[in-house]
């Protein structure tokens, strides 16, 4: 029998396709995590494109459609809210869901600087809420299985790796020059979008701190055609106004850790053949591990006395690994992305029903906020730059 339940009235501020990929992991969440006291029930969806909201309401089941964000904040019915705006709105958003006494669930950045991440951090320190931030590679069990098997040691003190995330998505000229491409509104580019990933997934499978740093950036295209109306994803605007990219196409770090470890950190959203190549290969005095997002459920793996010629294996993760075992059976059914946003929907709301924190926090984003921060440091001055808070 299921335990007894109370209902968890969600909000989700954002209705693009992470507000999606949200709002479907509260509706799986039962089905994978049966034991949970809490039952998500979607209450309202903000978002200020006409008919977005309705058109979502009718697809999943929300109860009331809502244009402006902030009519979420003094509904009796609502416990917690996803935010899924546009970077630009993270802080303000996040900020007032947890003065208004709102759990949060905000996607990373958590907006376009150190400053911005705090706000929410100190917002939710405040309120007493609970958090968690979209860093969901992490969630992984791949993953979690190279962290453990890292922190036992099987490969030895870690000496040097590569964490890189490379993508297409704004591989083409013609992409449409939405927000994303603006400092006021996108922050610092693909160090907010996708570099924020990689430092936040090197200090968690290192389980490491970050010493000091040095960066290098660029913009590859330079002029984008404007969108002439509301976009989502990664559409073209092929014909358009030419506008100008205001934020970096790419970045690529040296980063020592303060055991001495040395990482190359490198992410490009234009990156033209590349999709989702997200990982790591991590090296130590007696072996090494690698990941691959596209092959989510695999570990490529060297581990033993040999030193050279040491072979590489490839290790297919099962249940005893992370949260496997909550979607499949055996070793080598494979898992989606979508899988890992339920996985830290889970968390989210174990996090709400015992009082503790489980999984990523603001915590977590402030100190990948303060590399990325340092990154843009380094680039302006040329030399290495300690985090302030990693």
């Amino acid at each position: 029998m299921p335990p007894a339940r109370r209902p968890l009235g969600i909000a989700v501020a954002g209705f693009g396709w992470m507000g999606r990929v949200h709002t479907q992991a509260y509706l799986r969440l039962l089905h994978h995590y049966p034991s949970l006291t809490l039952a998500p029930q979607l209450i309202t969806v903000a978002d200020e494109v006409p008919g977005r909201a309705e058109e979502a309401c009718a697809q999943y089941g929300f109860v009331t459609p809502a244009r402006d964000w902030r009519e979420i904040l003094d509904d009796p019915r609502i416990d917690a809210v996803s935010v899924a705006a546009p970077n630009f709105l993270h802080a303000e958003i996040g900020s007032a869901v947890a003065r208004a006494g709102k759990h949060l669930w905000i996607e990373k950045p958590v907006g376009l600087t150190t400053a911005d991440a705090t706000a929410v951090a100190d917002a939710v320190a405040a309120a007493g809420v609970q958090s968690a931030v979209g860093f969901n590679y992490r969630n992984a069990p791949a993953v979690e299985a190279a962290r453990d098997l890292i922190a036992a040691g099987d490969i030895g003190t870690v000496t040097h790796g590569r964490f890189r995330f490379f993508s297409d998505y704004a591989g083409h000229p013609d992409g449409a020059l939405t927000w994303r491409y603006e400092q006021a509104r996108g922050g610092n580019g693909v160090l907010g979008d996708l570099a924020s990933h990689a430092v936040d997934l090197a200090a968690f499978v290192l389980g490491d701190g970050i010493d000091a740093l040095v960066a290098d950036t660029a913009t590859f295209i330079p002029q984008r055609p404007k969108p002439s109306g509301a976009t989502v994803g990664h559409g073209l605007a092929t014909g358009g106004e030419l506008g100008p990219v205001e934020n970096v196409d790419y970045v690529s770090a040296l980063v020592r850790f303060a055991s001495g470890a040395r990482i190359v950190t490198e992410a490009s959203r234009v990156a033209v053949g590349e999709q989702n190549a997200y990982g790591f290969e991590v090296h130590g005095t007696r072996g090494m591990v690698a990941w691959d997002f596209r092959g989510l459920g695999e570990l490529s793996l060297s581990v033993g006395e040999s030193y050279q010629d040491q072979p590489l294996q490839t290790v297919f993760v099962g249940p005893k690994a992370g949260d496997y075992a909550a979607f499949q059976p055996g070793s080598a059914s494979a898992m989606s992305y979508d899988d890992l946003k339920v996985i830290e929907a889970y968390r989210f709301v174990k996090s709400i029903e015992t009082g503790t924190s489980v999984g990523t926090s603001l915590v977590d984003a402030v100190r990948s906020a303060s590399v990325l921060d340092a990154m843009t440091e380094s680039v302006a001055t040329g030399a290495w730059v300690r985090p302030v808070t990693a």
